[in-house]
């Protein structure tokens, strides 16, 4: 799901759009949020304890001290480095601890940096079978808060029964140090505030291949161990990451659930760890041999879709901002925020509602039809020249708290993008993507002629480490695959086509949000549980709705 306002993976206007594409921290964590409590009745308090369950399973040569590393679990308050986060890691229930790790795993040597773990205990520790390992996407999402906001929902069940729940931020990530750094909270509002984007001229790209040169610039400036960090922050390091935590929990083998971009960190372990798996399930799946711009396109296919299941819903009420017409609910849209590229509107903050925030704002509400009537809400305000409702969407998008400080993720996002795949140079390719994308989700068009603006990866001062291609996979035990029939910002075909190339079962979700499983459908967790506890898998062609 990408997320950064500032950043493109294919070109500024085109990336803007595609940031909302991968995070499935707005489809799992702002879900959860809504309704999470800092701690549950009646809950056991997790004492402070320094474990050492390590090594455990294969220990790659020259790694021996970190794969055996002790833990020292303790409460989760300073762990805290956004809103999201201290709202959800006051539960006494809940502990947390920092996993130390080579910067450079070609260095173990040199210098270290850590990782944030947080753990929900086994509530049967009789019947434990280990550790649940999430990641809730992104790149750059908490797996830390995602652990935390899901907890309350999963103690008591046979997996919060059976397993530690253990959230991790990769490296780079919110409570892992050092974190990526590229904006200021100011800076981030500044930009988020300017829709220079939507200038397609010569003079317009060349101002926005400056701003993202100067992002780029500092990203390498701002983040400790600059350049060297940068280099390391991608899945391949991360993957090496998680098979050190595996061992340090004590698991000989992994057992991972990963939403979003989590599917390729799942993935990815699978091909660089394919012995110590001993299950895998990937929801909300990223194609593994889709390019950025095709990945790109499909997702704007998906949210066309997921606009046109919310205007059918829409025309039905009474108050709908869009008029009572599907056909016209397009244009009707686009007459509503087109004009805030000249003329912003006021978000009763002091902030002015800018065309990028509302389109922002709108891609927050597609991914669950949870907000749909938030988004209406919005949608009607705008109409009166009020753009509260659509801020505090895409604030809850961009992860910006109330204080206005940002959490990390939208830094992180790009840092990981810019590594983990090929830049794109081609301006023919980011132009003829821009049109297509426009095609599959028009009411994302500005109505202005496209200009194939580099994004900041153009820029990046260290090559890409990964490429995209089918994993190699013989060996590993085949992995759940959940894909959802109209999901937003992971098509459902990326699923059907893990599923296969991870010699996999597909669990099919009929429904339109991004990502599924422990958000509450029994039918989905009932088949992903079966098979974390016991290796069972579904027959063909399971459908959940």
């Amino acid at each position: 799901m990408p997320i950064r306002p500032d950043g493109t993976i294919v070109g500024v206007r085109l990336l803007k759009r595609y940031r909302s594409a991968c995070v499935a921290v707005v489809g799992l964590l702002a879900v959860v949020l809504a309704s999470c409590t800092s701690g549950e009745p009646g809950q056991e308090v997790a004492a402070a304890a320094t474990e050492t369950r390590g090594p455990a399973g294969a220990v790659p040569a020259g790694l021996e001290r970190f794969y055996s590393q002790p833990l020292e679990w303790g409460e989760c308050a300073p762990y805290a480095t956004s809103e999201d986060a201290e709202s959800v890691f006051g539960s006494t229930a809940l502990q947390c601890a920092r996993l130390t790790v080579p910067l450079d795993y070609a260095e173990p040597d040199g210098e270290t940096i850590t990782v944030g773990l947080l753990r929900s205990r086994a509530g049967e520790s009789e019947q434990r079978i280990g550790s649940l390992v999430i990641n809730p996407g992104g790149p750059g999402a908490s797996g830390m808060v995602a652990a935390a906001s899901i907890a309350g929902q999963v103690s008591g069940t046979e997996i919060g029964q059976k397993f530690d729940l253990v959230g991790f931020d990769p490296r780079g990530v919110g409570a892992s140090e050092p974190q990526v750094e590229c904006l200021t909270d100011a800076e981030r509002d500044a930009d988020r505030a300017s829709d220079s984007e939507t200038d397609g001229s010569a003079a317009g790209v060349r101002a926005q291949e400056a701003e993202e040169k100067e992002f780029a610039e500092r990203c390498t400036k701002r983040t400790d161990h600059g350049a060297r960090m940068l280099a390391a922050i991608g899945t391949r390091d991360v993957v090496k990451d998680m098979d050190v935590l595996r061992s340090a929990l004590g698991d000989e083998k992994l057992t991972y659930a990963g939403y979003s971009y989590g599917t390729r960190i799942g993935y990815t372990y699978a091909e660089a760890f394919p012995r110590n798996v001993r299950a895998l399930v990937l929801d909300g799946a990223l194609d593994p041999e889709q390019d950025l711009v095709e990945s790109l396109v499909a997702q704007g296919e998906g949210f066309g879709v997921a606009f046109d299941e919310f205007t059918s819903w829409c025309v039905r009420q009474q108050d709908c901002a869009l008029g009572t017409g599907k056909a016209e609910a397009t244009k009707a849209y686009q007459d509503l925020v087109q004009p805030l590229i000249e003329d912003p509107v006021d978000a009763g903050d002091g902030r002015p509602l800018s065309y990028e925030d509302a389109t922002t704002g709108t891609i927050q509400a597609l991914y669950s039809q949870q907000f749909w009537g938030q988004l209406n809400s919005g949608l009607n305000e705008l109409r009166e020249g009020r753009g509260a409702t659509l801020m505090a969407l895409a604030d809850m998008y961009n992860q910006r708290g109330s204080d206005g400080e940002y959490a990390s993720t939208q830094d992180a996002f790009t840092a990981i993008r810019c590594v983990d795949d090929p830049r794109v140079t081609d301006k023919a390719k980011i132009l003829e993507a821009q049109r297509r994308y426009s095609e599959a989700a028009p009411f994302l068009d500005d109505g202005r002629p496209d200009g194939a603006a580099l994004d900041a990866c153009a820029f990046w001062p260290v090559p890409n480490t990964s490429q995209p291609h089918l994993p190699n996979v013989d060996g590993v035990p085949p992995a759940l695959v959940i894909s959802t029939t109209n999901d937003p910002a992971t098509p459902y075909e990326a699923g059907v086509n893990l599923a296969k190339a991870m010699g996999g079962a597909l669990l099919t979700y009929e429904g339109t949000q991004h990502t599924v499983f422990l958000q509450g459908v029994s039918c989905v967790d009932e088949v992903a549980t079966d098979y974390l506890v016991d290796g069972a898998l579904p027959a063909g062609d399971t459908r959940c709705s």
